[in-house]
């Protein structure tokens, strides 16, 4: 579970720093550029993500009786299939200028934190509330921080941009339902 804390800190860490720490983005910015500064915060993004997914996969089978701090309600899965959807499509929508991020306002930060609240919702060891709930935490601390800094989507409308977040938010769902879950995870949501 090591990796898993890294991961968390080098991922949530680098994210808080620069929502909480405005100013020391910018002087990173003057003094990188914006080309090497999004190249280095994304690497930096990469390293902590990646060992947070290895670490939270290494704790899989490894588990003991005091790892798992709750048990999931029997149709918490089904909620969480369904609210990891949604997710996918804001998240999809964040890209877009359609009605969906100009009602949301935050349809990324939205996005992930349904993600969280669904896999928090289906599990419930000590690895996966530490992985998720860092990943809810970020989230509404960005909502909160963007609405009072008053960072809001200003665009025009298109209902078009809606329907590429809709289909390309199923596509990605089904590809990580059927494909990245069971086989790049070895954690099938389909029994």
């Amino acid at each position: 579970m090591t990796l898993l804390i890294i991961g968390i800190v080098i991922f949530v860490g680098s994210h808080l720093a620069v929502m909480l720490l405005p100013r020391l983005r910018e002087g990173l910015l003057g003094g990188m550029g914006e080309g090497p500064y999004k190249g280095v915060f994304s690497l930096v993004s990469l390293v902590g993500l990646a060992l947070m997914i290895y670490g939270f996969y290494t704790t899989r089978g490894m588990l003991e009786g005091t790892d798992y701090l709750y048990t999931p309600a029997p149709w918490a899965r089904h909620l969480a299939m369904t609210l990891v959807l949604l997710a996918f499509i804001l998240i999809g929508a964040s890209h877009g200028k359609g009605y969906l991020k100009s009602w949301l306002k935050h349809p990324m930060s939205i996005g992930f934190g349904l993600w969280a609240v669904a896999h928090l919702m289906a599990n419930g060891d000590r690895p996966g509330v530490y992985l998720f709930a860092s990943i809810l935490a970020l989230a509404v601390i960005d909502i909160v921080l963007s609405t009072a800094r008053g960072k809001l989507p200003t665009h025009e409308p298109r209902v078009r941009s809606d329907v590429i977040a809709v289909v390309t938010g199923i596509v990605l769902y089904l590809i990580f339902l059927f494909g990245v879950h069971p086989y790049v995870f070895n954690l099938p949501i389909i029994t």
